[in-house]
């Protein structure tokens, strides 16, 4: 059974509690934080998520998944390792070079959190395998980062496949796990093809039951 990650980009202004605690008494496995900076994406979200996730903190014990999608890699990953977030994912775009990919993935350790990297659709999978050995999640975007509710690019399927594939080949610990267009319509492809973490945001939060429909993702 696969995991669910929800994104609480499109949660409501007053309502955090509210649905918080639905999410939790009804099962999601993570809550997905979309930290944007208005520079590698144009959404700023960023003080709003440092909010959501010390509330997460304060009245929730299930894990935070923060996915970062910022120029500025360390000083984010310092800004959001205080709420001990379980997986902190950059996106490997944001590097100039290895020594920077290897600086963010040996302080996110150093911090006890799982290490996430993250591509977008341009960029080709071959680009994250030399860090596998190194890292937890492989975050592949099905959609163009910046903003929920967009459609899965269908040619994401076969990079997910590319990848489970070779981290089955080279015997790797890394799971994977895809964000953008996920629901009921699009979680049956990327799961045959390798995804083991569901984020999904709008699908979730606009159902009338969201464990009806997070317990349909994970089958």
């Amino acid at each position: 059974m696969v995991e669910v990650s929800t994104s609480l980009l499109s949660c409501e202004n007053g309502k955090e509690a509210e649905v918080i605690l639905g999410l939790e008494k009804s099962g999601t496995d993570y809550f997905h934080i979309d930290v944007m900076d208005g520079k590698f994406v144009e959404k700023d979200t960023y003080e709003r998520m440092k909010e959501i996730s010390s509330y997460i903190k304060r009245i929730s014990n299930l894990p935070i998944d923060v996915h970062l999608m910022v120029e500025d890699v360390i000083p984010s990953i310092e800004d959001f390792i205080i709420v001990e977030p379980n997986i902190v994912t950059f996106h490997l775009e944001t590097c100039k070079n290895d020594e920077e990919v290897f600086q963010a993935i040996d302080l996110i350790k150093q911090n006890n959190s799982r290490v996430g990297i993250s591509i977008k659709p341009n960029t080709k999978i071959e680009e994250i395998y030399k860090y596998l050995p190194y890292i937890h999640v492989a975050l592949i975007m099905t959609v163009e980062p910046g903003k929920g509710g967009q459609t899965l690019i269908t040619d994401m399927v076969t990079k997910i496949q590319n990848l489970n594939t070779y981290i089955k080949e080279n015997n790797l610990d890394a799971v994977i796990e895809v964000d953008g267009g996920i629901n009921l319509a699009t979680c049956e492809k990327v799961k045959q093809a390798g995804a083991e973490i569901l984020v999904s945001g709008t699908a979730i939060l606009m159902a009338k039951d969201y464990k009806e429909i997070i317990n349909e993702l994970k089958k």
